[in-house]
């Protein structure tokens, strides 16, 4: 065969095998909404609350056109997509610049070997109090194996806490340094008691997979009489574990399996608050198809304040080692436990004061955003917008301060990170661009003898983790996506008045395994504003 026929074939068989791609339109609206029986100015999408859900397959490219009809700059993020080699598309203000009143922007992302349950919400100005949110789905695809049958049913349940305060008004309460008042309720998509109802067939299994995408609250879940068996966690097959309620947290995934084996009436599906002197529940109904009997009586109760139940339940969870992922190979044959870490960093919580207003702070340090997003800065080469060791990798033990704080990690290493709670309330923290290995969590003070209890074999992956009152929690993350990545509290006050940061994952080579360049279409703001797409 003559060289050049080889070639074009080579290139017609790459090009054949180009990843699918699924595009979706939105428009970005305000809108009236009435979640616990107030009317508030709501954040739409298509005219959706929440808004409607991603439907893709594992190494979709998934083109989203974001129109802006707000009046004032919006930006989405995905929790829990990597966007591999591609932080310029997360969608947080140190990654991407806002989408203008009245403009759009097309997010172009790849839900590169991921499955499983996620979520996208509204990043910006405290958005995320209106809404804007909704589920994302990764299905495997169809010759990878799934570790359990496809189920009857497949629905999406994002849970959070709620104000009837307009996200203008908590805002300001933020800007003027005071806290939040504490929650009105608890939705279940977008509704209030009794307002969301899940209809089953006598006998069938459902998959229900679960975010909790709320402002500050761990919620406990559960549904009347029924045992959940838990499946997935934000892209990792689990142990097939029984429960009769689940903990989780802000920001957190999971999916459970689900059968109609009881009574054929309707039954609660309960939500309540976890760890607060005052607990908040909301119910909705799962409908047997053939039940002519609605929910009565008061809803089952759940745990809520004992920290040592949800301790041992998040121990619990385990990676199925034997169980296919993203890949055909078993998740098991990616031996963590076996890497030498290069690096250990160590992040502390506090809160406090600075200049007379209510601040929060890792290592001491409290998030302030430049006037420019630090990845286009970096892209860009545009001085003086942040600093590289702005915050420390260990507590300091100082009064908090502000700053633009950005930790540096190379590319390709293997490390620790600890996370340490000396304040009294759980918490919980997420990390944009990467699954970590949850090695550990326990009370007290970390010290390096609290390693000899890692689990070192079958930790679960995924990223988003608590860390309990006056304890603390181990993560492993290997390091292989380059970029700038958001770390950050799940607690939407404090990650607002700066308890975050980003960690800039960088290499000196260039290689195609490097990152994306800036994409054509990208918005340029700040100090970036009037620049080319490629740098000269």
């Amino acid at each position: 065969m003559p060289l050049k026929l080889a070639v074009l074939f080579v290139l017609l068989a790459i090009a054949g095998a180009e990843d699918p791609y699924r595009f979706f339109t939105w428009n970005v609206s305000y809108g009236n909404i009435y979640p616990l029986g107030v009317r508030q100015q709501g954040i739409l999408i298509n005219g959706q609350f929440p808004g409607p859900d991603i439907y893709s397959v594992t190494n979709d490219n998934l083109i989203i056109n974001v129109f802006n009809s707000l009046d004032e700059p919006f930006l989405i993020s995905w929790n829990g997509i990597q966007n591999r080699r591609n932080s310029f598309e997360d969608g947080v203000y140190g990654t991407t610049c806002p989408i203008p009143p009245g403009k759009n922007f097309t997010y172009i992302l790849q839900v590169k070997d991921q499955i499983g349950s996620f979520y996208y919400f509204p990043s910006l100005a405290f958005h995320k109090a209106a809404g804007g949110f909704g589920g994302i789905r990764i299905l495997s695809r169809p010759r990878i194996p799934v570790p359990f049958s496809d189920p009857a049913g497949d629905y999406t349940v994002l849970i959070g806490d709620w104000f009837k305060k307009n996200h203008t008004d908590l805002k300001a309460i933020l800007d003027r340094g005071r806290k939040l008042p504490f929650p009105d309720g608890i939705l279940i998509n977008g509704r209030g008691p009794n307002g969301v109802s899940f209809t089953v067939q006598q006998g069938k299994t459902y998959r229900l997979r679960i975010s909790n995408v709320g402002l500050q609250n761990s919620l406990n879940f559960r549904v009347e009489g029924h045992k959940m068996t838990l499946v997935e966690v934000e892209g990792t097959h689990t142990l097939q574990t029984s429960y009769s309620s689940l903990d989780v947290h802000v920001g957190q995934s999971y999916s459970v399996l689900i059968t109609a084996d009881q009574e054929a009436k309707d039954h609660y599906i309960v939500v309540s608050s976890r760890f607060t002197s005052k607990v908040i529940t909301t119910t909705g109904v799962l409908h047997y198809a053939n039940s002519n009997t609605q929910v009565s009586g008061p809803p089952p109760g759940g745990p809520t304040i004992q920290v040592d139940w949800s301790l041992n339940q998040a121990r619990s969870i385990r990676t199925n080692l034997t169980a296919s992922g993203p890949r055909p190979n078993p998740q098991g044959s990616y031996h963590y436990g076996m890497i030498n870490t290069t690096k250990t960093i160590r992040l502390s919580s506090s809160a406090g004061q600075v200049n007379g207003k209510q601040r929060y702070a890792i290592n001491s340090v409290s998030f302030v955003p430049a006037d420019t997003p630090l990845k286009i800065a970096d892209y860009f080469k545009i001085g003086g917008v942040f600093r590289v060791g702005s915050i420390s990798d260990a507590p300091t033990g100082g009064g908090i301060y502000l700053d633009t704080s950005v930790l540096g990690a190379d590319y390709r290493a293997f490390i620790e990170i600890v996370f340490e709670n000396n304040e009294d309330i759980i918490q919980s923290y997420h990390l944009n661009g990467y699954s970590f290995f949850v090695v550990g969590m326990d009370g007290g003070q970390w010290t390096t003898a609290s390693r000899n209890q890692y689990n070192l074999r079958d930790a679960v992956s995924r990223c988003t983790t608590q860390v309990y009152p006056k304890s603390w929690t181990a993560i492993y993350v290997a390091l292989d996506n380059v970029g700038m990545w958001n770390l950050r509290s799940e607690f939407w006050a404090r990650q607002y008045l700066g308890q975050q940061l980003y960690l800039r994952v960088y290499t000196d080579s260039t290689s195609l395994r490097d990152e994306y360049p800036i994409p054509k279409n990208a918005l340029l703001c700040g100090r970036a504003s009037g620049r080319r797409t490629r740098p000269l």
